[in-house]
């Protein structure tokens, strides 16, 4: 029952979450700065999100940003190159981003979870330096290049729609990974987790499970990053740089990694802290209060913040039971 129950309420606090982000805007009249902070949340939230699902199968990647750059570079130069809309090309520069992410993935899937971490953090390295310098030509080098807007900067209120549009992919990358979770898929990725030799007894191929989660999870970092440049109508190759990859990990940590709703927090609540020290006229102090934040949450809430109201349930329960033990006395 308190299973069930826990799930329903998961879905009405979702449910709310998404009410509240489409009367936003329309309500308060959101200026032009809320909603490119709102749209870039929502961007983050696909990439923290892909990134976090490497870790249902014990996997991690300290380059993501090499696949967020894919998806973002094809994506453009599809869009420029063919004259696709935008909408259309972002879900095939994912398709870059994942077939890069198989080819890696096919070579080192095998190594254990760091030196997997380590290949990727070389891999983004190499791609920006590939960008640069073999695809300087199509890719404008430094300098970078136009990409289409999602929606023409000719239409009314069109921010408006970019901004309904993203929220909409969001919302749906996080039903895929939902029900991806909730599958047999899950269930073998959580096995693999626990204990990879007793899922291989189980009839489990860890093997194919971590590939299969590692393409995933490159698909929807190349469809974030082609969200943002055409929301932002350019890219260069700063999109492969070294804090790209590590803001998702930053979130993921924060709001709670391996679980669902942890990045979403996470990136929310480091945003918003975030843009309020740069609004306070902080820089450098910006990064000494964030990695303060994460030390504290590691060491005294190591699931995240997703787990906070559980936290302060138990602490509340210890004080009732503190305070019924000395009254009885």
């Amino acid at each position: 029952m308190s299973s069930m129950f826990s799930k329903k309420l998961k879905l009405y606090i979702s449910l709310i979450a998404v009410i509240l982000a489409v009367l936003y805007p329309v309500l308060t009249g959101a200026t032009l700065y809320t909603l490119t902070l709102m749209i870039i949340m929502l961007v983050f939230i696909i990439y923290a999100s892909s990134w976090n699902f490497l870790i249902y199968t014990g996997q991690g990647s300290l380059g993501h940003a090499a696949f967020f750059g894919v998806g973002a570079y094809a994506s453009t130069l599809i869009a420029v190159t063919y004259g696709l809309p935008p909408f259309l090309s972002i879900f095939l520069g994912g398709t870059f981003a994942a077939v890069a992410g198989l080819f890696i993935g096919l070579i080192c899937v095998r190594l254990k979870e760091w030196f997997l971490a380590m290949v990727t953090f070389g891999f983004a390295i190499i791609m920006q330096t590939i960008t640069v310098s073999l695809c300087g030509e199509v890719s404008g080098g430094w300098d970078g290049i136009a990409s289409p807007r999602l929606i023409s900067s000719t239409v009314q209120n069109y921010i408006l729609y970019e901004y309904y549009l993203i929220l909409a992919v969001t919302c749906v990358v996080i039903i895929i990974f939902y029900f991806i979770l909730e599958s047999k898929i899950g269930l073998a990725f959580t096995a693999i987790k626990e204990n990879e030799e007793e899922a291989m007894a189980a009839g489990i191929n860890p093997m194919k499970y971590k590939l299969l989660a590692f393409t995933i999870s490159t698909y929807f970092a190349g469809v974030a990053g082609a969200l943002e440049v055409h929301y932002f109508a350019y890219i260069s190759p700063e999109i492969y740089a070294v804090d790209i990859s590590f803001w998702p990990i930053i979130y993921s940590m924060a709001g709670g990694m391996g679980t669902l709703a942890g990045p979403i927090i996470g990136t929310i609540s480091v945003t918003v802290l975030w843009e309020s020290m740069k609004g306070l006229g902080f820089t450098y102090e910006s990064y000494i209060v964030i990695g303060v934040l994460l030390v504290l949450i590691v060491i005294f809430l190591p699931q995240g913040l997703v787990s906070l109201p559980k936290k302060l349930k138990e602490r509340w329960d210890q004080y009732r039971e503190l305070r019924k033990d000395s009254s009885d006395e």
